[in-house]
């Protein structure tokens, strides 16, 4: 079994450029308020999930191993 990812979008520092939505779009969708959310915060690990969350222009995504709460994206320092 793979690893299990949880997502999250800073909604302060989103600016709803769609860039996430491009690159994963079974994994985000900008709402009314045209910011991103993840239609599902806990997921099985995903390439494109963690290239979208690379390509944020403000780094408004992170992600982190479910349950153990490592850093995925953005790397811990």
């Amino acid at each position: 079994m793979g690893d299990r990812w949880h997502i999250e979008v800073d909604r302060t520092l989103c600016i709803g450029s769609a860039q996430c939505v491009h690159r994963a779009p079974n994994a985000f969708r900008l709402d009314t308020a045209r910011q991103s959310r993840p239609l599902r915060p806990d997921t099985d690990a995903d390439e494109r999930v963690l290239e979208a969350a690379e390509n944020c222009p403000v780094e408004a995504i992170a992600i982190t191993l479910l349950g153990r709460g490592e850093a995925v994206f953005p790397p811990e320092e």
